[in-house]
């Protein structure tokens, strides 16, 4: 995902781009850009990298003295950006991208904003358009030519094209809408209209910041906040025609919509809520960007070696290593039975893993040789604190995966793993457990890196899998129904099973303990290979069972399992990217995702049950964020 601004009115327009786009860079880094109207044309600037390449290209195209500024000046030195040596005027309207790279390499043809083939349109785009090669097909067949690899380039092109029929520039980008299928938020400026931005929006966020001084468009709240706090919250398939003095918002059928802005209030929590009705919500669909800064600056391809700075263990630590123990409660402990099966097969070293709650009284058997690996979201858990001390006082190497880099376990720690999920508010965690098992995946191919314990090609290969999972987990967060309706038929159920083997089985652990915490419906997780040894007992007509299948080594031994269950007329619920026809006699829903290797499946089979567990929990009418008994930290033993 890639975070967009833009903005119309009489301020300084890039002081405006360049600070929203900063706000935003957590949501990309391979390139930044932005276009601006000058009156007589649109100016476009991009530059590969950073967004400070984007800065030093934009200062070359300034009144001379503001780019000799720098550092603590800069803020100041952002108003001389307004007027560029090519236009005789003021620029008042413009757009700005920052981007994280899915269609096209990382390069400066391939950077936002994109522009039609006459420079009528340009636009910046946050999502996937999925049927843009036929969409681009259909152009190229009518004479248009693509400079770019990307997927947004055919939007610039297509509402070009709209153009030729009509000479309303909202009528034009909604033509163009309706021929789209997938996610988009966009901003959009014309070379005819130099006096209204366009902004539009499905499944992917965008806000409209209004102030007496011009109105805004961004991804996220943090890029406008020092310039108003009224927000319009766009819904999908509403477009908005935003001029200095007004706003004007229609649906895709032109019909003009009437919605009140918002006060964003101080509160962080409040601010971060982004118009969803839960917080839980909102951090499941801000896991593709969670997965992205986890691995900012740590994963650049999948040529190049994993960078850890933080974890302080070379190849002598490794090669006296006799175990690894991992330590952790709740949520976290099914991240870390993730862990351990990825270490092992990654590196070959054996790994224990034990609630801190119970390693705590027990022997802690632990040296010089053995590495400690403390798992928490807060960085606070007593029990895992705890734990961490005690194997540190035996000579434990201690490392720590936690969300908060300033909290206490993190300064206890010998070696730090920060996961970067950002503020999670909800009780029930999401994006940080997929943000702990990602960061597994960098730790375990670190350690084989290494250790020298996978052949070059193999962790190439694996590399490039994780580059993918942030579009393919956008996939199933653009294509909810059949979790949707699935929840609706079972939201009454009285209990819940989750089977899995292997690598998913934590995922089965996982996908109960969600249920369990919103919805208070009794969920429990097993190895499939255990349900005929007693919880087969359990199933009837009223049980619904969740088979997690992917392909792989145990795939057949979950669908045999899948088979003994559906036998005892469990109702059955499958989670899967297999296209098998033996699902269709076995399971009553059949929720997909996409295609990976079955060692990176974990990530991609957990979102569809973190989405199943809200959609009960809320059928139900439970709160869903702040469920009873339940600490988002827990500070005691």
């Amino acid at each position: 995902m890639c975070g967009i601004v833009g903005y119309v009115g009489s301020e300084p327009l890039i002081s405006y781009l360049l600070s929203g786009l900063s706000k935003l860079e957590y949501r990309g880094y391979d390139s930044a850009g932005v276009a601006v109207h000058t009156g007589d044309s649109i100016k476009i600037f991009k530059a590969q990298g950073k967004l400070d390449n984007l800065k030093n290209i934009l200062r070359d195209k300034c009144e001379a003295g503001v780019k000799t500024l720098s550092g603590d000046a800069q803020g100041a030195a952002m108003q001389g950006f307004n007027s560029f040596k090519t236009s005789e005027e003021k620029a008042k309207i413009g757009i700005g991208h920052i981007r994280w790279a899915t269609h096209g390499i990382p390069n400066e043809i391939n950077a936002h904003p994109h522009v039609s083939p006459e420079s009528k349109v340009a636009l910046v785009h946050n999502g996937i358009i999925e049927n843009y090669k036929e969409i681009k097909e259909e152009l190229i067949a009518k004479g248009f030519e693509f400079k770019s690899q990307t997927d947004t380039e055919v939007i610039a092109h297509l509402v070009e094209d709209c153009l030729r029929n009509t000479n309303n520039f909202g009528q034009a980008l909604r033509c163009a809408l309706k021929k789209l299928d997938g996610a988009y938020a966009l901003g959009v400026i014309f070379m005819d209209d130099p006096d209204t931005l366009y902004a539009a929006k499905k499944s992917a966020p965008l806000i409209i910041g209004l102030s007496d001084k011009g109105n805004y468009i961004a991804s996220d709240i943090p890029a406008i906040l020092e310039y108003t706090k009224k927000v319009i919250y766009l819904d999908d398939f509403e477009i908005a025609e935003i001029k200095e003095n007004s706003v004007k918002i229609f649906d895709i059928e032109g019909n003009k919509i009437d919605k009140k802005y918002e006060i964003v209030p101080w509160e962080p929590v409040s601010v971060n809520k982004m118009g969803y009705k839960h917080f839980m919500l909102k951090e499941i669909h801000e896991q593709p960007d969670v997965i992205r800064q986890t691995l900012f600056n740590r994963l650049i391809c999948s040529s190049e070696p994993i960078k850890l700075d933080e974890v302080k263990l070379t190849a002598e630590n490794l090669k006296n290593l006799d175990r690894i123990q991992i330590i952790a409660c709740g949520t976290s402990l099914h991240a870390a039975l993730i862990g351990k099966y990825l270490i092992e097969e990654f590196i070959g070293i054996p790994v224990e893993v034990e609630a801190s709650s119970e390693y705590i009284y027990k022997r802690v058997i632990s040296n010089s040789n053995s590495l400690t690996i403390g798992v928490s979201q807060s960085g606070e858990t007593a029990d895992t604190i705890t734990a961490i001390k005690l194997a540190k006082e035996k000579g434990s190497h201690v490392l720590v995966v936690t969300n908060r880099p300033d909290s206490t376990m993190a300064r206890l720690a010998d070696s730090l793993l920060p996961i970067n999920a950002g503020f999670e508010v909800s009780v029930a965690a999401t994006k940080s457990y997929t943000a702990q098992v990602l960061a597994f995946y960098l730790l375990a191919l670190k350690l084989a890196e290494v250790n020298g314990s996978l052949p070059s090609e193999k962790l190439e290969e694996y590399k490039k899998q994780l580059l993918q999972l942030p579009q393919k987990v956008e996939m199933i967060l653009n294509n909810k129904k059949e979790i949707h309706a699935c929840a609706i038929k079972f939201h009454n159920a009285k209990n819940f099973i989750f089977v899995a083997r292997g690598i998913n089985y934590p995922v089965a652990l996982e996908g109960a303990l969600k249920l369990k915490e919103i919805s208070y419906i009794n969920a429990t997780g097993y190895p499939a290979g255990e349900l005929k040894h007693g919880p087969i007992a359990m199933l009837d007509e009223t049980m619904p069972v969740v088979s997690i299948l992917t392909p792989g080594k145990v795939y057949e031994k979950v669908l045999s399992n899948s088979e003994e269950s559906k036998a005892r007329e469990a109702r059955m619920i499958a989670i899967t990217s297999v296209n098998d026809s033996k699902l269709d006699s076995i399971f009553e829903y059949i929720i997909k995702i996409p295609q990976t290797d079955e060692l990176f499946s974990p990530i991609l089979t957990t979102i569809p049950l973190q989405l199943l567990a809200y959609y009960i929990a809320e059928f139900l009418g439970k709160d869903v964020d702040q469920p009873r008994n339940l600490a988002k930290s827990v500070t005691v033993e």
